[in-house]
């Protein structure tokens, strides 16, 4: 009888549930739940609205939570050691030392200032088109740089005919991490907004990150004094702080489940596929994925290359258009797997072609690759470059169909990808008309 009184339901986000009852004439607004403990006027709610998005859980990715207590940790220890490595330089530059001109400090300041503008444009001109492709790597290394830089800072006094220099490589260092680190930021801050909300979820992030920095400030009012004059503790401290630092950045990556395919992430799953034709999910190939850049040997893959680069003269025009039905040409030029795509090229297409250029690069480097369908593919290896390619279209006709649709049902976005294209794109049909 009571729930015919009840005469609208509300909630806010999806914490706290209200019902309005009409009691004796009177319209009452009560909590349907017993615990008040996550109602918005709580202490807990008002933390809640200050230092997270609006929404939350429900407007930000899952992982978001996780990722973002380790990055509070990282930049907790980051901020101390940034303390640690600021007495450093400002003792190197003649902070309470008499015999120190302002002239001198000065034009340091301005030189390691200098030279960190310029590498930080240097490396936006060199690497920037790479850090949305692979964020969590970026991320990392960043935060390695950082942890060099500050070590660097500790150690110049010591070498004083050599401080200049070191602080200068150290201000390079930081101009990177500034790059790298704010890209790479912005990269997962996408990934994170599920509701268009990248302004507050960003806005939200500095906040935590302007509160932990205060934290910092706090604590490191007490460990100047301890520090000062004793270099021992301080590169005690430097060490603790940094592998704390590596650990939560690292396991700060780990963390992350994007569901945009990248160079990395497709491989793992292709080759998985090819296996035992089991698409894996967002969380077990976002797992799998290397967060350190990787050095060993492989064939490059280069995405969205000249034609010229690819094709040099019409018989190689028709090699690399037999058995081929896609808006795309593949080849294997100078050591590496070469794509040409066309101007009508969908998502789906760009997916497609690096499927089958991670196909030749696996054949392409031995040993021979372990899954059933490249064994068949490496046979062709033996006939030339062309052949092979030709007998890749082959079998990117037979897998790519089912393997497409594995990706869709297991949860990936093929819409839209994180793949290193170049700009080129080219109409080779009306060339050959």
């Amino acid at each position: 009888m009571e729930e015919k009184n009840v005469l609208a339901t509300e909630r806010y986000g999806s914490q706290e549930r209200w019902r309005y009852r009409l009691k004796e004439g009177v319209l009452k607004r009560e909590s349907e739940g017993e615990d008040r403990r996550f109602t918005r006027s709580s202490v807990v709610g008002v933390l809640k609205s200050i230092f997270l998005p609006q929404g939350y859980p429900d407007s930000v990715s899952e992982d978001y939570l996780q990722y973002q207590f380790w990055d509070t940790v990282q930049a907790f220890s980051s901020s101390l050691s940034g303390t640690l490595s600021t007495q450093a330089s400002l003792r190197g530059v003649g902070v309470g030392n008499q015999e120190a001109t302002v002239a001198a400090a000065t034009i340091t300041w301005l030189l390691r200032d200098g030279t960190g503008m310029l590498g930080r444009i240097l490396f936006a001109w060199v690497k920037g088109s790479k850090l949305d492709c692979d964020a969590k790597k970026w991320r990392l290394v960043a935060d390695v740089l950082n942890d060099i830089a500050m070590f660097m800072e500790i150690v110049a006094p010591n070498f004083p005919t050599c401080f200049t220099l070191i602080v200068c490589i150290a201000g390079v260092f930081k101009s990177i991490v500034g790059v790298a680190g704010g890209a790479t930021r912005a990269a997962l801050t996408v990934h994170q907004a599920r509701r268009d909300n990248m302004a507050d979820v960003s806005a939200k992030d500095g906040s935590q990150e302007t509160l932990v920095n205060l934290a910092g400030l706090l604590v490191s009012l007490i460990l100047i004094p301890l520090v000062t004059d004793n270099a021992w503790l301080t590169f005690t401290l430097f060490f603790f702080f940094t592998i704390l630092h590596l650990l939560a950045n690292y396991r700060a990556v780990r963390s992350v489940v994007m569901e945009t395919l990248n160079e990395a992430r497709l491989s793992i799953l292709l080759h998985q596929y090819l296996q035992d034709s089991r698409v894996l999910c967002p969380l077990e190939a976002n797992q799998r994925e290397p967060v350190f850049l990787e050095f060993r040997r492989k064939v490059p893959i280069k995405l969205g290359v000249r034609f010229g680069e690819l094709v040099n003269n019409p018989q190689e025009l028709q090699l690399a258009l037999k058995h081929n039905n896609s808006p795309y040409l593949i080849g294997v030029k100078h050591g590496s797997v070469c794509v040409c795509l066309g101007e009508d090229a969908s998502a789906h297409d760009e997916i497609r072609a690096v499927c089958q250029a991670v196909c030749l690069s696996t054949v392409l480097l031995p040993p021979s690759p372990s899954e059933g369908a490249l064994k068949s593919l490496s046979a062709a290896r033996t006939q030339g470059l062309w052949e092979l390619v030709s007998e890749s279209h082959k079998l990117i006709d037979q897998i790519f169909p089912s393997f497409l649709k594995g990706l869709e049902a297991s949860g990936w976005q093929v819409d839209r990808t994180l793949l290193d294209w170049d700009e080129w794109r080219v109409d080779w049909r009306k060339k050959t008309d």
